[in-house]
């Protein structure tokens, strides 16, 4: 059986990514959200691009991922 983490890992490495809507979150941070494999990615809506790759935290809040790529 393949563990979760490695298929989730796996399938973000393969998605076309399909990107939501830009949404600010609590801090005033903008982000999108690939709707078909769940990744975030800080958003900058004054240069209208995604800036890198964010990783969910305990708390709710977002973070950017050290190393992260962002996406085009």
């Amino acid at each position: 059986m393949v563990p979760s983490s490695l298929l989730r890992k796996l399938l973000e490495k393969l998605c076309p990514h399909r990107f939501s809507w830009p949404h600010t979150g609590g801090h005033g941070h903008d982000y999108q959200v690939c709707l078909i494999c769940g990744s975030v990615y800080e958003y900058d809506c004054v240069e209208m691009r995604r800036t890198g790759r964010l990783l969910a935290q305990v708390n709710g809040e977002y973070a950017v991922v050290p190393g992260g790529k962002a996406v085009r």
